[in-house]
């Protein structure tokens, strides 16, 4: 709950797009929920400050698993961060019952697309995604 303002502020550096939902608020209700999961990649500096550098979102409803806000900071880029991350997500929602995972990504961004089929994961066109921010 501590490190929720520094993950808002790790999504903005990395370029996340914004939805309404990056406030402290909604994300310390992520944090909370016994059905969820934030995992965050820390790196440590020389000087032994500390800086996050991934974070992912995992949740379970009973359904299905669900991945969002895969981010890795563009310095720690290409490195496998991203698939650590993942693979920590689908241990994680295997532990919580879940056997079939989707992923939410942003459609403008060919690189997130292709990582997430070079872990596996496949590009239904059979169904689209509608929202509505209440």
């Amino acid at each position: 709950m501590a490190d929720v303002d520094r993950v808002l502020q790790f999504w903005v550096r990395a370029g996340a797009h914004p939805s309404a939902t990056d406030n402290p608020h909604d994300l310390a209700r992520v944090v909370a929920a016994p059905q969820s999961t934030l995992l965050v990649a820390v790196a440590v500096d020389v000087d032994g400050s500390t800086g996050i550098v991934g974070s992912l979102i995992a949740t379970f409803d009973g359904w299905r698993g669900n991945f969002y806000r895969l981010a890795v900071d563009p310095g720690h880029r290409r490195r496998g961060l991203a698939r650590r991350l993942v693979g920590e997500g689908e241990r994680w929602l295997s532990g919580a019952g879940a056997t079939r995972l989707s992923a939410l990504v942003e459609g403008d961004r060919p690189v997130a697309q292709a990582f997430w089929e070079s872990v596996g994961f496949e590009h239904y066109e059979g169904m689209r995604r509608y929202s509505k921010n209440g």
